[in-house]
């Protein structure tokens, strides 16, 4: 028995214990640990931005936890077991990888994703159109992307990836046309379609744009942490401020940035 079967053994045993003994534990359901689930994976997407590997084995010993948890509330009403959950996900991780447990034949990771968008098609009945595997609770930012790369594994793709900037052009055009016109519905409808562009060309440069968003959010708040601090060390208020005076600071903390 290898040391990880050992580990993984104790936390089924812990979990079957706490279950059984402590209060909290006993009066989980699916429903109840959902918003706790989606609140540690975003824990765990922040610490691999942050690169902070610590925290990254920490939040994926919660993830594991949270697995072992529903398959135990699942097992107790016979719906399944955890082994039904681990058998599943190495029979479709076969079936998924022909290339590598089959005899098809792919060279790059490209063709990889190609057909395993092919293979989820038709392996699920009643959804076998290209976008219906979309889940619908995903934010639009990422859903975007998904959307794009899903519809990229069936050729419905740029033929070459610069041509994109003509539609990024395009849509920030018809924006501003709208912006002029002064109608809000039509304005909100062209600035959701530049965002999807913007996305478009984000995965066309192989760029994440969640990711890409994010790391531009801390940046900001590390930024204007800083203009904060500065100003509140001189005894002065943003609000009593010039722009200009801000920006100055604001510079300062893009040239600590970049150092």
């Amino acid at each position: 028995m290898t040391e990880s079967t050992k580990a993984f053994e104790q936390l089924v045993e812990i979990m079957d214990e706490l279950r059984e003994k402590c209060p909290w534990d006993r009066e989980q359901t699916f429903e109840s640990i959902r918003n706790l689930t989606i609140e540690e994976t975003y824990e765990l997407a922040d610490a691999i931005i942050e690169k902070d590997y610590e925290n990254v084995k920490k939040e994926l010993g919660d993830l594991l936890l949270h697995i072992v948890f529903y398959s135990k509330i699942a097992s107790e009403t016979n719906l399944f077991t955890l082994n039904d959950v681990i058998e599943q996900i190495c029979q479709k991780l076969i079936y998924r990888h022909p290339h590598v447990f089959g005899t098809t034949q792919v060279s790059t990771a490209t063709d990889v994703v190609k057909n395993w968008e092919q293979i989820k098609m038709f392996e699920k009945k009643g959804n076998k159109t290209v976008l219906a595997g979309v889940p619908k609770s995903l934010s639009a930012l990422i859903k975007a992307n998904r959307i794009q790369e899903k519809v990229k594994a069936v050729g419905f793709d740029w033929e070459v990836r610069t041509q994109v900037w003509d539609k990024v052009e395009e849509e920030l055009n018809e924006l501003k046309g709208e912006i002029e016109g002064g109608d809000q519905d039509k304005i909100e409808a062209e600035f959701g379609d530049l965002i999807f562009s913007v996305v478009n060309a984000a995965r066309l440069f192989n760029v994440d744009p969640e990711t890409a968003l994010e790391r531009t959010n801390k940046k900001f708040i590390k930024r204007f942490g800083y203009l904060e601090s500065k100003t509140i060390k001189q005894g002065r208020s943003l609000k009593t401020m010039t722009l200009d005076e801000m920006n100055e600071i604001w510079e300062e903390a893009k040239g600590i940035d970049n150092q």
